[in-house]
């Protein structure tokens, strides 16, 4: 869970409030947060804190909300100032916090303020000469303490693994890729530990992670499942903070669809898709987080990477090189100085057919004769908490 407030409120004045909090979200007095630090609170929220963030604050006139501008982490409220990271705590729709976004709503709730700040009010393009150094750099500014590397054995996670000295987890239905796990864990000179989950261990847990993320989207699913195991595989290891590559392929163009784009298209569809990281994927991330009481730690979405990757022309993102096309070219050349090039050029496949989860899904659709989109949407019937 993470945050979870009802209020008593009479005659324009709170009496009581009820807070339910849990890692990775803070509570300090009355204000409600997760990030890296607690943030500014003011009208300039988004530009003020250069971070992924929410916060929640009681005023003695007003209850501030903020969320930072890439929608990284989700926060509900109603007009009877309930305030929760999940929709199923509301009695009915609730309204969301948009990204970017600073409220001020009265104890009679009424919002008295209301601005929302946009991808570029926060970001501006940095002139890089060395793009491949400057990413390195970027990188180990992060500290990394206390915390796993959930490692998928391509770039965007061995790159981290090559900077950071944190244990490396990962989880899969695979066998062939727990083979290429383990051997670019020695290509490392690391160890690692995987957990093999089964179809099993998927119908077992499905309708808690549907719950947690609160749709029943196929593809938000199928990638939920093993972003969810490697919340829970870390938190079972002992480890409460894990580091993921979220963000590199927004940044640094690597979905294949970027291959069938070119020029200023390809420039504005990977601006596109890095607004639209939060609503994409780092909601879902954040709720499976929230659900498993883990903190995740995403170095590629620091603001100054994302600043740097504006700053990169999509040619050299998503690069033709003698009739064939490099994904992540820049970001391949940097890791290229760090891990063996064997990690940095492999091409890897999608979470959710790399792990073997997409078919575990599947099987359990036609085991009981539904199409795959109903068969999630009966598991998710009714789940919430």
């Amino acid at each position: 869970m993470s945050i979870f407030v009802t209020s008593d409120v009479r005659e324009g004045k709170i009496e009581r409030i009820y807070a339910n909090t849990r890692y990775p979200s803070v509570q300090e007095g009355l204000t409600f947060f997760d990030a890296a630090e607690k943030p500014k609170i003011s009208e300039k929220a988004p530009i003020e804190n250069r971070m992924l963030y929410y916060v929640v604050s009681f005023k003695p006139s007003h209850v501030f909300i903020s969320r930072d501008v890439l929608g990284s982490k989700p926060i509900y409220f109603s007009e009877d100032l309930t305030i929760s990271s999940f929709k199923w705590y509301f009695e009915e729709e609730p309204m969301k916090v948009l990204p970017g976004e600073v409220l001020k709503i009265s104890y009679d709730g009424e919002v008295i303020y209301r601005k929302t700040y946009s991808f570029f009010d926060v970001f501006e393009k940095k002139a890089v000469d060395d793009p491949a150094e400057e990413i390195i750099k970027i990188l180990e500014k992060v500290k990394i303490r206390d915390a796993c590397i959930s490692f998928s054995g391509g770039v965007d996670s061995g790159l981290l693994a090559g900077i950071y000295d944190a244990p490396l987890i990962s989880v899969t239905a695979s066998e062939k890729e727990e083979e290429w796990l383990r051997e670019a864990a020695n290509m490392l000179g690391r160890e690692i530990e995987i957990f093999r989950f089964s179809a099993k261990d998927v119908r077992d847990n499905l309708r808690r992670i549907v719950g947690s993320i609160e749709t029943t989207n196929t593809l938000q699913v199928s990638i939920a499942v093993p972003v969810y195991f490697v919340t829970k595989f870390a938190k079972e290891l002992g480890y409460n903070k894990v580091v993921f590559g979220q963000g590199a392929d927004e940044l640094f163009g690597g979905y294949k669809r970027y291959e069938h784009v070119v020029g200023k298209a390809l420039e504005d569809t990977l601006i596109e898709d890095i607004r639209r990281i939060g609503e994409d994927n780092l909601e879902r991330d954040s709720k499976i987080a929230y659900k498993n009481e883990v903190m995740p730690i995403l170095p590629y979405l620091s603001f100054d990477m994302i600043e740097v990757a504006l700053a990169i022309p999509a040619s050299e993102k998503v690069k033709r090189v003698e009739g064939s096309v490099i994904r992540k070219y820049v970001l391949r050349e940097a890791a290229k100085k760090v891990i063996p090039k064997e990690i940095a050029m492999r091409d890897k496949k999608a979470i959710q057919y790399s792990t073997g989860t997409y078919k575990i899904l599947e099987k359990l659709a036609r085991e009981e004769k539904l199409p795959l989109e109903e068969y999630l949407k009966r598991v998710g019937h009714g789940s919430g908490s």
